[in-house]
């Protein structure tokens, strides 16, 4: 088995779902705990120590979000990777998720196939140490970090955050394969964009797997921005299919790009890194 017989932590509050996931890993070769409340799966994240944590957020005594919370905040279990698995669709629920640092965050219905490809990606950048993102090959994590040290230290350039919105209705109607395809596809077509525009080296990386940020000594900020915006719109009508086009499917919940310039408020000075991603998080809620 790939994933050297990883150990997998269940927290889901329905017993036939916690049965099919747990059943499931388990004769893919993984081993499997399953607990079906909060307090449960902080004490066997404690005593188990699991590799991955397949966690639901709807629990019958605490929600998975404070679940998530006091793992971050505890020594032992603060880098365990978690994935959240739930049916809570607002965007707001997925950028509380991945404000908690979660690897990933999967709705209800889901694919199988594709839990299982979310769960081997996860465990593979924990163990790489999670300094690229596994669909773009962008960075990630800490060197993410070190990028945005260096911009506290010379804030000359531009802070740009450009968010993908609507993925999960492409993702639902087309499929996760699809859903990564378009994700390379834009990062590619950022980096190329950057290159053209920019001054001297720039910097593209993930905030999450949705939303990049961007670091460049820009010409014209607001030009770039009006020119990725337009780039980026006219290249999703390229990922719908002719007859969905047609018939108006994607009119309502379409995919869409967001592009905004950050800069710190003054009187407000940050000094760290973990400052800068926690304001690009309050502005990519803000937005939502």
């Amino acid at each position: 088995m790939e994933d050297e017989k990883a150990t997998l932590l269940i927290v889901e509050d329905d017993v036939d779902v916690a049965e099919m996931l747990s059943a499931y890993f388990q004769s893919q070769g993984y081993e499997v705990h399953a607990v079906h409340w909060g307090e449960d799966g902080l004490q066997a994240a404690h005593s188990t120590l699991p590799d991955l944590i397949i966690l639901d957020i709807r629990l019958p005594d605490i929600d998975g979000f404070e679940v998530a919370r006091r793992l971050r905040e505890h020594r032992k279990t603060k880098d365990i990777p978690i994935l959240f698995l739930t049916e809570r669709r607002e965007r707001s629920d997925r950028l509380l998720g991945l404000q908690l640092s979660a690897e990933d965050y999967i709705t209800k219905p889901f694919d199988i196939q594709e839990l299982r490809l979310r769960v081997r990606n996860a465990l593979r950048r924990a163990r790489q140490g999670s300094l690229t993102n596994p669909v773009t090959g962008l960075p990630e994590g800490s060197l993410v970090d070190e990028h945005l040290q260096a911009w506290l230290d010379d804030p000359t350039a531009a802070l740009l955050v450009v968010s993908i919105l609507n993925l999960d209705p492409f993702r639902e109607a087309y499929g996760f394969v699809a859903s990564d395809d378009l994700l390379r596809a834009l990062g590619l077509m950022l980096q190329d964009l950057l290159r053209q525009m920019s001054r001297a080296e720039f910097f593209l990386g993930h905030l999450s797997p949705t939303d990049f940020v961007a670091i460049a000594r820009l010409e014209s900020r607001a030009a770039f921005i009006e020119r990725a915006q337009r780039r980026l719109e006219q290249s999703f009508e390229y990922f719908y299919r002719d007859q969905d086009r047609q018939r108006g499917l994607f009119r309502e919940h379409g995919l869409q790009a967001r592009i905004r310039e950050w800069q710190p408020q003054a009187g407000q000075p940050l000094r760290a890194p973990q400052q800068v991603r926690e304001a690009l998080t309050r502005l990519i809620q803000n937005s939502a």
